[in-house]
């Protein structure tokens, strides 16, 4: 037993820093070892034209998967605006240009929403995790985290949209709420609770 799981690598299939650190800690206790496509430098850059975020995180699991060998792990996270119709969804990390930082997509969506009340701003995180195999098998979880769009960017923590995503239970953004919590609720930490299981039954 101890062979095959000290034998486990998942190469995370991303190379956004935030990311990486927060699924890292979300893993912290798997029977595997996380590595970054840091590791694998020639790893090919993977077009995210899917139409779906789980077409998007499947694309880049499997392409991951196969160029290194190793089993995959993919996310794509949208945020989900019920007034702009389910924008800026797949394109949340483009909503404001191809180079956009946080800041730029935060400003955009605040100024598309400004004239909106607090009852017309409601939105959605959605978090597609796919967990794929070199022999092209994946496994798909989902986590969905509900909530508003603030009226102003506050706190400090996390990134992405964090400081504009409200929950209204604590009625605080994700950004004031801080790692521990977000950690806890967020729409990743629903899918990754759920890959956990799988790679746990993998490795026992």
């Amino acid at each position: 037993k101890v062979d095959r799981v000290s034998m486990l690598e998942i190469v995370l299939a991303t190379r956004n820093r935030d990311k990486i650190k927060e699924i890292k800690k979300l893993l912290n206790s798997i029977n595997a070892r996380l590595v970054s496509l840091e590791d694998f430098p020639g790893c090919p850059e993977v077009a995210e034209d899917g139409e779906t975020l789980e077409e998007n995180a499947k694309k880049k699991a499997l392409v991951v998967s196969q160029y290194t060998k190793k089993l995959s792990l993919a996310e794509d996270t949208g945020l989900e605006v019920e007034a702009l119709g389910g924008a800026p969804g797949i394109h949340s990390a483009r909503f404001a240009g191809d180079n956009a930082t946080y800041g730029d997509n935060n400003r955009k969506l605040l100024k598309l929403m400004e004239k909106l009340p607090i009852e017309k701003r409601k939105a959605k995180f959605r978090c597609a995790a796919v967990l794929a195999k070199p022999d092209g098998g994946v496994v798909t979880c989902e986590g969905v985290c509900e909530g508003m769009i603030a009226f102003e960017m506050k706190g400090e923590s996390g990134f992405g949209y964090d400081p504009v995503f409200l929950v209204l239970s604590y009625g605080k953004t994700f950004a004031e709420l801080g790692e521990k919590i977000k950690n806890r609720i967020s729409h990743r930490a629903q899918a990754f609770a759920k890959i956990k299981k799988i790679i746990d039954n993998w490795t026992m």
